[in-house]
């Protein structure tokens, strides 16, 4: 009986600590080496400490902004997991009480090394699964061979173009889209397995990527017949390693389409107007002569943007819409353009732009506590800043900035989110910085040019950051918060 007190004390310590890696390998992606840099840059003053903090994150209450999801996948690892620690445990038994203390205390401290052991082991398993399920969902799209799929990248606007332009081919057609942020390849399978049926007609497929290959992965599965890049940008660096290999992944889905595919291109971006593109490409855009579908006439206020479009096949139309920002009449023009060409009839188009609800999270116009919020809190990136805060200038009222600044730019991370300090003192009334370590290059880019110290306020979370808003003078004015990112429990 004595025996199994050593066991008992390492268990309540084991499994909290145990699932907290677990819980943190899943934002990881259940990538090795990203959760190897997790643990390094997580590392405080040596491995047993961070242990200690661990315990400790584990037993003080709080909520996960994401919290662990149990996958059948993570049921696997757990019991992988399960295996290796039961064996460990039972050794440690037949090693005497000092031994026996020894190899739990071991064990206890090698945690994150059996989580990522675990996914090593499972890896042939999840490969055969994967593609059994794969194979089921090519198996679905084999079936149905008039579906059109259209496939969307984008370094940033892909989520917002899927949804515009969903709504926009409703208007004539059946369609099924990816849901939310499901842009991974077993995402896509999960959607074609779980929710495509025979009476689709159209499946818009979101693609995201993270390193080169990826697209390519995707459109493999679904074989798109149309494509649209929305932007090219400096997005998940610090995977890509470079612009150039963003550029090139983004193009892996012109290069998927067969002969008579289209791609239509965003020639506002730079990058995409001047990439090389062989299948049939369709141009659309706000400044740049010559596009095929150009938006033109812009007025964009803080209730929302009009603007004239010229359709390909001749013939202008006047466009309004409830959602804030530049970028968004880009992304709506895209939408416009490939509706457009699959026959939605302009009058329709007009109507259902009208009627275009804000994505969650990008851009949207909320009320939260009396005040004014601009909620674009998901994944923030260099360009999506610069649009953000030119919506936030655009009221009339106290401007306040809310953010734990950009991440995932690699050795740029610095040098961009400094820029994003100055660009922010141009714009806001006051800022707020959320996490005092990660926001000190912000910081930093305020105080280059002059931005007043007492107008920069730091808070550890967004209820903190709730807090100092509330002791923010208005002077008579109504307050406006742009919330900026929110990065998820990982960092």
């Amino acid at each position: 009986m004595v025996r199994l007190i050593p066991v008992a004390v390492f268990l309540c310590a084991y499994i909290p600590a145990v699932l907290y890696d677990y819980h943190m390998f899943q934002l990881n992606s259940y990538d090795i080496k990203t959760q190897i840099k997790w643990l390094a840059r997580n590392s405080i003053r040596g491995y047993a400490l961070r242990h200690i903090l661990v315990f400790y994150h584990c037993l003080r209450p709080q909520r996960a902004k994401k919290p662990l999801v149990y996958t059948n996948r993570l049921k696997r690892m757990l019991l992988t997991n399960g295996l290796l620690t039961a064996a460990g445990v039972a050794f440690s038994c037949f090693r005497g009480l000092a031994g026996e203390a020894l190899v739990l205390g071991g064990l206890f401290f090698l945690s994150p090394v059996l989580v990522m052991l675990s996914a090593v082991i499972n890896a042939p398993l999840e490969r055969a699964v994967n593609l059994w399920y794969i194979a089921d969902a090519r198996r679905i799209l084999q079936k149905m061979p008039r579906l059109i799929v259209i496939g969307i990248t984008g370094s940033y606007g892909k989520t917002s173009t899927k949804y515009f332009l969903n709504r926009l081919l409703s208007q004539k057609y059946n369609v099924l889209m990816t849901p939310e942020s499901y842009n991974t390849p077993m995402g896509v399978v999960k959607t074609i397995r779980g929710q495509l049926k025979p009476i689709h007609e159209i499946f818009i497929c979101e693609m995201g990527a993270k390193k080169r290959g990826e697209i390519k992965e995707l459109c493999d599965i679904v074989h798109p017949a149309y494509g649209i890049i929305s932007s090219i940008g400096p997005q998940h660096l610090e995977t890509f390693k470079s612009l150039d290999n963003i550029i090139k992944t983004k193009f892996e889905l012109a290069r998927a389409l067969s002969p008579d595919g289209v791609m239509f291109l965003n020639y506002e971006n730079e990058y995409i107007r001047n990439t090389p593109c062989t299948p049939k490409t369709v141009s659309y855009g706000r400044t740049i002569p010559g596009c095929d579908y150009s938006a033109r006439n812009i007025r964009v206020s803080g209730a929302g943007s009009a603007f004239d479009i010229t359709l390909a096949g001749g013939g202008e139309y006047r466009f309004e819409t409830k959602l804030l920002g530049l970028h968004q009449v880009e992304n709506i023009t895209g939408a416009v353009a490939a509706a457009d060409y699959l026959g939605v009839e302009p009058e329709d188009l007009v109507a259902a732009v009208r009627r275009l609800q804000s994505v969650p999270h990008r851009l949207e116009l909320t009320t939260r506590r009396g005040l004014t919020i601009i909620d674009d809190a998901y994944n923030a990136n260099v360009s999506g800043t610069k649009a953000a805060l030119d919506v936030l200038g655009m009221f009339d009222a106290v401007k306040i900035l809310v953010t734990p600044g950009m991440v995932e730019l690699g050795d740029r991370e610095d040098q961009y989110n400094r820029q994003f300090g100055i660009d922010a003192a141009a714009v806001c009334d006051y800022v707020i910085l959320v996490g005092a370590r990660r926001t000190r290059s912000i910081l930093g880019g305020l105080k280059s040019v002059g931005y007043p110290e007492e107008k920069i306020r730091v808070a550890e979370n967004l209820d903190e950051a709730f807090k100092e808003i509330n002791t923010i003078p208005a002077g008579g004015l109504p307050k406006v918060v742009l919330l900026e990112n929110d990065l998820p429990d990982n960092y």
